[in-house]
């Protein structure tokens, strides 16, 4: 069931954090995997993991937020899974986000993401058949202080998706997404540098800890393989029980 040999599978995002983790679990897996990343240097260290463990792929360089780009590097690329997981935050109270600031995080994390759908998912209506997995995250649901903009992204990317689904079902082809808690990444590094800020989250949720990016690798297994043939337009929360608890006061029960 969660077999992809023969299978090409497209990871955005490749060269760190959760789309390295996922490319080197859908290598393990069977899947002959394209590591694709604006710092493709990064993916090479992807890649050379992919390889020590008997896998195969190559790396391929792209930028999400030039649309030029986008069309000419994914034009030849037929992919039976894409996984697609950049975006950036700006931790700022709205009333201090600049213009540019907005445009920066709506360019990479919704147009970004748009770009690479549409090009990839034309191909495989085309071939009749596909899996399509995006990372969103715990702020499609709930926000804080701060999070507005990449809460706004993360919450409308998960609508596209989900009307994408609908769209390219009777066509093969599939669509979900994860939602992340707190993970270990480059992008929650500033998060991690401030220990009162790194307790606290690992404090919010049930299991008590952040999460690594391998641990967010099983659902995207899950998702690109036979193992969820008969699931699309999911969000599947990959939180520790994050969006499961209500509050921040633990009641003596």
């Amino acid at each position: 069931m969660f077999d992809l040999t023969g299978r090409t599978a497209l990871v955005v995002g490749a060269g760190s954090g959760i789309g390295q983790a996922s490319a080197i679990a859908l290598a393990a897996f069977g899947a002959n995997v394209i590591c694709a990343d604006v710092n493709v240097a990064n993916c090479d260290l992807t890649l050379a993991q992919i390889h020590e463990q008997g896998g195969s792929g190559s790396t391929l360089a792209i930028d999400m937020r030039d649309g030029a780009n986008v069309k000419a590097a994914l034009a030849d690329i037929a992919a039976d899974i894409l996984m697609c997981t950049p975006s950036i935050n700006v931790r700022k109270p709205l009333l201090q986000i600049s213009e540019e600031e907005f445009d920066r995080v709506i360019n990479l994390n919704m147009r970004g993401t748009f770009l690479v759908l549409k090009t990839i998912a034309a191909g495989m209506v085309a071939r009749g058949r596909g899996s399509i997995i995006v990372c969103s995250s715990i702020r499609g649901d709930v926000v804080e202080p701060g999070q507005s903009i990449y809460a706004s992204t993360k919450s409308g990317v998960r609508q596209m998706c989900r009307a994408l689904a609908a769209e390219v079902g009777r066509k093969g082809v599939r669509v979900n997404l994860i939602a992340p808690g707190a993970v270990e990444t480059a992008l929650t590094a500033p998060i991690k540098n401030d220990p009162t800020w790194y307790n606290a989250y690992a404090n919010r949720n049930a299991l008590g800890r952040w999460a690594q990016p391998s641990e967010m690798a099983g659902a995207v297994v899950f998702l690109a393989s036979d193992a969820s043939s008969y699931v699309t337009g999911s969000v599947y929360h990959v939180d520790g029980g994050w969006t499961a608890i209500d509050g921040r006061f633990e009641p003596k029960i």
